[in-house]
């Protein structure tokens, strides 16, 4: 070999040895996904698709893995696939020290560069971050979740992380004041607004079966005070106290949805669907509901009687002119679809329901312990149908607002990301 082949073969060998060193510093960002608190309401199942997507949306060339808990059906992974064919999920859990006995588990959290929490009624799985963190050092940060308080331990570990954001301002401010403190510490929507879940044929079937035409209803929710869980999870004891402030509450809470459901067939050309965000309800919206309404008005009103998944509830909600009632995360997955969405709240939701303050739709948000609130549910519930426009136009400008927000705070994830 002469001296200018030998040259030149040398070159190429660094130059290809260069491409493989960058090629592997440009691989894909990891990022591990702890999430899907339960499956027994489609509300909690819907904050996991929700960051999905806008991390499809925003970091499309981020890898992700699911980490679930252990409730998660076949049913719920199956109806994920079919969105994000290629999401892998794995279960599992670990002790203090971050060591777990699931290889699947073990593999995603080496595997990772950054350990994502997904939007929940609190920082559902502290303990577990906490973990990962204190094994790996390896960075994280929380996405649209309530506070109310936490313990010293939990606080700490907070203001390790390289943001933290919170779905409700009440929430921002209880975590400011309890002296948690990290680089980035803001107003984050709810991931659940962003789910894009779909399965239009059983939702179609139902609609035709019971009358049900497009825009020409509305959907009702109901709810405890208290989710009576001991009804639904095997092994869980009935709370009595809990139990008792239920029945004590029931038709305080429940009549004014009554009036509205009422008010709607009686007074606008439209029907009612009764359904449920979670499995307990079904048998308040049929007792306290269906059951106790006037003769003229039953046959305008469906009872949902079976639980359903997000996407064939979701694929429901966009045929209807709008919902109303004492839910949460189906008005949060409607207004990211367009659709309109009247929030009751009472405390014992905690202060996540102030997020429809946030996102400028106060007016459409009642306290059902203020009697003068309660006092205009029926007239605003019937402005849904009575003003179509002026309805979608609110849903516009507070979609716009989360849309915002969600492409801001997906920014911060992705530059916390390897390049």
């Amino acid at each position: 070999m002469n001296r200018r082949t030998f040259l030149a073969s040398s070159l190429a060998s660094v130059v290809l040895a260069s491409a493989a060193i960058a090629a592997e510093k440009k691989r894909a960002p990891r990022i591990l996904l702890r999430s899907s608190w339960q499956v027994v309401n489609i509300g909690d199942i819907a904050h996991t698709p929700g960051v999905l997507a806008l991390i499809e949306k925003y970091i499309p060339e981020a890898e992700c893995i699911l980490w679930s808990s252990g409730d998660i059906t076949p049913e719920v992974i199956e109806m994920e696939h079919k969105r994000f064919p290629k999401l892998k999920v794995v279960k599992g859990s670990i002790n203090a020290d971050g060591v777990t006995k699931v290889k699947e588990l073990e593999e995603a959290i080496e595997w990772c560069d950054f350990l994502l929490h997904g939007s929940g009624p609190s920082m559902v799985a502290y303990r577990d971050v906490a973990a990962v963190f204190k094994r790996t050092g390896k960075p994280f940060g929380v996405y649209g979740i309530t506070y109310g308080g936490g313990s010293k331990e939990q606080q700490a570990l907070m203001s390790q992380a390289k943001f933290l954001y919170f779905r409700d301002t009440v929430s921002l401010a209880k975590a400011k004041s309890d002296g948690i403190n990290c680089p980035i510490m803001e107003f984050g929507p709810d991931g659940a607004f962003a789910v894009d879940l779909r399965k239009p044929e059983p939702a179609e079937a139902f609609l035709k079966a019971n009358g049900l035409e497009e825009k020409k209803f509305l959907c009702c929710l109901a709810r405890y005070r208290h989710t009576p869980y001991w009804l639904v999870k095997e092994g869980r004891a009935k709370d009595e106290k809990k139990d008792a402030h239920n029945q004590e509450m029931r038709e305080h809470d429940i009549k004014p949805l009554r009036d509205a459901v009422i008010a709607v067939v009686r007074q606008a050309d439209h029907k009612v669907l009764l359904c449920p965000e979670d499995a307990t309800q079904m048998t308040i919206t049929k007792e306290d509901i269906y059951d106790k309404l006037p003769a003229d008005v039953k046959p305008k009103v469906v009872w949902h009687e079976k639980f359903w998944l997000t996407d064939v509830a979701l694929s429901t909600y966009l045929k209807s002119s709008g919902i109303f009632g004492l839910e949460m995360h189906s008005p949060i997955m409607c207004i990211g679809n367009g659709i309109p969405a009247i929030v009751c709240r009472f405390a014992e939701q905690t202060s996540k329901g102030f997020m429809w303050r946030d996102i400028g739709l106060g007016d459409w948000l009642f306290d059902m312990d203020k009697p003068e609130e309660v006092a205009k549910l029926t007239e605003t519930v019937l402005s849904l149908v009575k003003d179509p426009k002026g309805a979608r136009a609110k849903v516009a400008k507070a979609a716009k607002v989360v849309e915002e927000r969600q492409r801001i705070t997906m920014g911060v994830l992705k530059s916390n990301l390897p390049v």
